[in-house]
């Protein structure tokens, strides 16, 4: 059994609308890296020792550097908690 986290299709239906729109050439498989990225976040690991299912880690970092510095992930956490406003916290569980 894997130790590795995948995002679902039903997890990632509900990420696409924050993605920003690809330019040019199309990205590397949007769920692939994102599991990476929490993956990495998750469990407190340099960039470096990613495993090597997420793909190279310096793809990883890319994208969540790119995408932090654009405010992806704090539009996807704004996005997602506003869908149950009654909640003071938001959380992203891992299953």
């Amino acid at each position: 059994m894997s130790n590795l986290y995948w995002l679902s299709e039903e997890q990632m239906d509900r990420l696409r609308p924050y993605f920003p729109k690809s330019r040019g050439r199309a990205r590397v498989d949007d769920r692939r890296v994102l599991s990476g990225i929490i993956f990495i976040n998750r469990n407190g690991l340099r960039w470096c020792d990613a495993p090597s299912e997420y793909g190279p880690a310096k793809t990883l970092y890319n994208r969540w550097k790119r995408w932090s510095d654009l405010g992806v992930f704090v539009n996807i956490m704004n996005g997602l908690s506003a869908e149950a406003p009654e909640n003071t916290t938001l959380s992203i569980p891992f299953h």
